[in-house]
């Protein structure tokens, strides 16, 4: 069974994922708005990676027990001025989620909860892909900024990502 501590943790940080979620469907729908069908394809994508984080969360607190309580999603900004405006926020945030993910392990730790610290490595390896790949966009849309030919082109090589169930959920179906 789940500590208190744990639990309340943990649902904290299934409404981070959630809010995570929100924010890529807001960068979405906005890159969509202004023409940006890749970039909007590579947001969705994160939207639906996002929700995936925390089922993963919620399935192994309903595994041990927990009660999951879902709070209110805070408000998302709705409008970047520009894609690298979009990956460098991205990137700032993958941050702050990261510093969360660590926090959580510390708490697991602390209440010498392994299952959970197991389960959570998933997550910190996660982290490591999630700044890595905000990195290398912000790299990729840098290198064509100003060139409307390469924004182009990189538009439509983002378009190109599809969603892969992490391995976490495709284990349990």
């Amino acid at each position: 069974m789940l500590s208190q501590k744990l639990t309340d943790a943990l649902n904290a940080q299934v409404n981070a994922e959630f809010w995570s979620a929100y924010l890529y469907l807001s960068m979405s729908l906005d890159a969509s708005a202004k023409g940006h069908k890749g970039v909007a394809n590579w947001f969705q994508v994160q939207f639906q990676e996002e929700q995936a984080h925390a089922r993963i969360l919620m399935n192994h607190m309903l595994a041990r027990g927990a009660a999951v309580k879902l709070a209110p999603i805070a408000e998302v900004p709705t409008s970047w001025e520009s894609p690298l405006a979009m990956f460098a926020e991205t990137l700032v945030h993958e941050r702050k989620v990261t510093s969360m993910i660590e926090n959580l392990c510390a708490v697991a730790a602390e209440e010498k909860d392994f299952a959970v610290s197991n389960m959570l490595v998933w997550f910190v390896n996660e982290q490591v892909e999630e700044e890595e790949s905000a990195q290398e966009m912000i790299a990729a849309f840098e290198a064509v900024e100003g060139n409307k030919f390469g924004l182009y082109m990189l538009d439509k090589e983002l378009a190109a990502r599809t969603y892969v169930e992490p391995s976490p959920l495709a284990a349990k179906e």
